[in-house]
């Protein structure tokens, strides 16, 4: 690998050289990047004035076998430890800790530039597969289209990524002129790939080098790569990381997105450079404070691509905000029934409901019960992802049956047994699933449509459940009455649901 980028690279000649001292790097001799390999990324960092280095300096500080990374987008600093940078800017990392390392910006010749910190996610390294163009890491497949399907590229242009989904691997995504075509890439070490019968490669560039010049079957040959879009930074700053109250002045809020349990959401602001939401507590009683207190504490513990993120709290003055990471698409429920929604084909629809699956088996292992999933409670951010939000009935167990008299529950979601016995757990959450297939199923249709909250109840314990919708695939609608067993033991977990769902949606593909 090292050699393929000295050709790619040839104006980083001279860093090579000082890197490898004009040798070939031995396998495995680089050090391999752990999101937690060592700690102090969160200390005081200040930034060194640019001014020449010495030799004997530039060498200690590159000879030392640490890996060299490329800013693969621009950044803007938001705190005065960080590092502004460029795409290209090149970085010695002396730090990991969490989505945040403390790096040296270098310049071609090994000089340290400054030092600061910078969000990880920007950052790949220089001799590995993360600086080919075409390759995005781990993506589903709506991620996938939604970055081919974006301005700037043509028919052809295409991506390499490894899916989410267990035993998969690596899949090749390509954009036709409607439509985004996915071929698994087959290999059964890593130095055999291959995508049809016949062709083997030794590595994904071999592939993608062959697929360029020669047709790929019903696809043709392979344009220009997919054009990158920035990921995500899940926090504010790396400040905000551990210090997560922050001063109301700092925040603009703008329209209202909607209502939910005690608060009112708005799009705002933070310093007039982040998009947030913003969740203000809807009055100043003793409950909803109690309340808004606890759904912090629960936000605060967790951290998955399918939960909502927290990034701040304003609590210094009434009303209390909640500062969360925005989803531009709203609530999966509104998505739905949007015409965007409605033209969603059942590959699609099936993978929201993998991900919302992902996100509740995250939550099903740190043993928070959810008690109040539905679509309305799930958002929808760009490139269609989902993350499941609104835990503001949520509650962190050390038991696995939670018992509530609160009768503040959606009757038409709920468990027969959280129903009759206030009886909530995992698998009381499992049963809301199912419904939320339904909904899913039925782009944004309401469960039990023929029935009051209280008649579908007494219909449950007689034994009723809701028959296949229109279009349904049966084998979701087998797995939607698994998740409506009578005894919550018989219903499936949310990880084998996962599972149960990835093999199907990308059956489906």
């Amino acid at each position: 690998m090292g050699e393929c980028l000295r050709k790619a690279c040839p104006c980083l000649e001279t860093l090579w050289q000082r890197i490898f001292k004009n040798k070939k790097p031995s396998p495995g001799g680089e050090e391999t990047p752990g999101r937690d390999s060592s700690s102090g990324g969160g200390g005081d960092v200040t930034r060194q004035p640019s001014q020449p280095a010495t030799q004997k300096r530039s060498q200690e500080k590159l000879s030392d076998g640490s890996s060299i990374y490329t800013a693969l987008w621009p950044f803007e600093a938001r705190h005065k430890d960080e590092l502004s940078f460029n795409e290209g800017d090149l970085f010695r990392v002396i730090s990991r800790s969490g989505d945040w390392w403390t790096a040296r910006k270098i310049d071609k010749n090994g000089c340290v530039l400054a030092t600061g910190i910078v969000p990880n996610n920007y950052l790949g390294r220089a001799e590995s597969l993360e600086m080919q163009p075409w390759f995005y890491g781990k993506m589903n497949r709506f991620e996938a289209q939604g970055h081919l399907m974006g301005p700037g590229n043509e028919v052809g242009a295409f991506l390499i990524r490894h899916s989410e989904k267990d035993d998969i691997g690596y899949v090749l995504s390509v954009r036709s002129s409607s439509r985004v075509k996915h071929f698994k890439i087959q290999h059964a070490n890593e130095s055999n790939f291959l995508v049809e019968p016949g062709h083997k490669f030794d590595s994904l560039i071999d592939l993608v080098d062959y697929y360029s010049a020669n047709s790929l079957t019903s696809t043709g040959r392979l344009g220009s790569p997919c054009k990158r879009k920035k990921p995500d930074i899940q926090d504010l700053s790396h400040f905000t990381v551990d210090e997560w109250e922050l001063p109301k002045e700092e925040f603009t809020v703008m329209e209202k997105l909607g209502s939910g349990n005690f608060s009112t959401v708005y799009k705002g602001c933070w310093k007039n450079h982040i998009n947030v939401a913003i969740k203000i507590l809807s009055n100043d009683s003793e409950m909803n404070q109690r309340e808004f207190h606890r759904e912090v504490q629960i936000l605060k513990s967790l951290r998955h691509r399918h939960l909502i993120s927290l990034f701040a709290v304003c609590t210094a003055s009434s009303p209390y905000y909640i500062i969360m990471e925005l989803m531009e698409r709203g609530s999966l429920l509104s998505f739905l029934r949007s015409s965007e929604g409605q033209t969603q084909d059942i590959a699609s629809l099936i993978d929201m409901g993998a991900q919302v699956a992902d996100g509740m088996s995250y939550l099903e292992e740190n043993k928070n019960i959810h008690r109040d999933l539905a679509a309305r409670n799930v958002l929808v951010g760009e490139d269609y992802i989902c993350k499941v939000a609104d835990f503001g009935l949520a509650r962190i167990v050390k038991e696995p049956i939670y018992i509530s008299e609160d009768k503040k529950i959606p009757y038409k979601w709920c468990a027969p047994e959280a129903i009759s016995h206030g009886k909530f757990s995992s698998k009381s959450d499992v049963w809301s699933f199912g419904i939320l297939l339904y909904e899913i199923i039925t782009h944004g249709g309401t469960p039990y449509p023929a029935l009051g909250n209280q008649e579908a109840h007494e219909q449950i314990m007689t034994g009723y459940r809701m028959p296949a919708p229109k279009n349904c695939p049966n084998f979701l609608y087998q797995i939607m009455l698994k998740c409506w067993s009578a005894e919550p033991a018989d219903r499936p977990d949310f990880r084998s649901l996962k599972m149960q769902l990835d093999n199907c949606s990308y059956e489906m593909e």
